[in-house]
């Protein structure tokens, strides 16, 4: 069965994983791992030991760049963090694409943060989002882009977006 996994990168962000038949609570999620080894352990874990293509592992990262008036050390980690995230996901044979934030909150119908509106508000906003469609879901700031990410991911490969479902 396709595991669909989205990927919010930073130390603050999270993964979270859903299949096809993932319904309320059954959405699995997780903190962004601290270091390199657990990241590589949880990906892996994500990678059955075998399957075929229809059935293979499918990935959305989150597509993120610099932004003004970020420090240059936190963004090398940041970048670092990053490229970590896409190697272990090629490591454990886990295709994946990119995605901006705009593209996978406005298939959701999530109006983009004002300039009025504070981070926090923002992703409570988000947060309700996420709670919304996993009702049953231990539902945090941490892992709720994560999860959206995923049910995106989802969805964009079960034909959701083509008028299909």
């Amino acid at each position: 069965m396709t595991r669909y996994i989205g990927i919010d990168p930073g130390m603050s962000g999270g993964i979270a994983s859903l299949t096809p038949d993932t319904v309320e609570g059954a959405i699995t999620t997780y903190n962004m791992p601290k270091t390199e080894n657990d990241l590589w352990h949880l990906i892996d874990s994500m990678s059955p030991d075998s399957y075929d293509y229809d059935s293979a592992p499918k990935a959305i990262i989150e597509k993120v760049h610099s932004m003004p008036g970020q420090g240059v050390a936190s963004m090398f980690k940041f970048g670092m963090g990053y490229g970590q995230l896409r190697m272990a996901l090629v490591s454990a044979s886990i295709s994946f694409e990119t995605v901006t934030p705009r593209t996978w909150q406005k298939a959701f119908g999530i109006i983009p943060r004002a300039k009025t509106e504070s981070k926090t508000d923002f992703k409570n906003r988000l947060k309700a989002k996420a709670q919304e469609l996993f009702p049953k879901a231990n539902m945090t700031l941490a892992v709720c882009d994560a999860v959206l990410i995923a049910e995106y991911c989802r969805r964009l490969h079960s034909g959701y977006f083509g008028g299909n479902k």
